[in-house]
């Protein structure tokens, strides 16, 4: 009896200490970065190409235009992802558009809330790419999940990134 109470003691304990989580931690921030040995004018224009992001995020199984506004800050794309054999749909929202300096997209995909935050900086004829994410949700217990995932979610964007600088590197 008394290793049953202690074993429901831990499992209460995790399950406190997991449901906290969501009340404290109400964002999950990271950062990621890659150098592309390419001119500033010529990563910004492949990465700002929608037709280029299926060879960089294999997962995107289509990418389709719902609105574009002149100077792109305000245009919204639907994205079709291919999770692990399910079909996730996001909308994504060009949040700022700065030539050859910054483009920042929302994402909103099925409770996930993203901000990425994308700085384009060249030295010497190669640019830095610095992602700076930040994760919201708009439910309570993906809240509670997302902190745990910090890390995987940087290792995707990084590899990601990575992937980015393979392709643009080939162009």
């Amino acid at each position: 009896m008394k290793k049953i109470k202690i074993i429901l003691i831990i499992i209460s304990t995790i399950v406190v200490v997991f449901l906290l989580t969501g009340l404290f931690v109400k964002e999950t921030t990271y950062r990621a970065e890659v150098n592309v040995n390419k001119s500033i004018k010529v990563v910004f224009e492949i990465f700002n190409n929608s037709e280029n992001i299926k060879n960089w995020v294999p997962e995107v199984k289509s990418f389709e235009v719902v609105n574009t506004n002149p100077g792109k800050t305000g245009s919204v794309y639907k994205i079709v992802i291919d999770n692990k054999g399910q079909e996730v749909t996001m909308t994504e929202k060009v949040m700022a558009y700065v030539p050859n300096e910054k483009v920042t997209l929302f994402f909103d995909a099925e409770g996930m809330l993203k901000r990425d935050d994308y700085i384009f900086k060249e030295k010497d004829g190669v640019t830095t790419i610095t992602l700076n994410t930040s994760c919201q949700s708009d439910s309570y217990i993906l809240a509670c999940i997302f902190p745990y995932f910090k890390g995987t979610f940087q290792k995707q964007d990084q590899s990601y990134l990575n992937n980015f600088k393979a392709f643009a590197e080939k162009e």
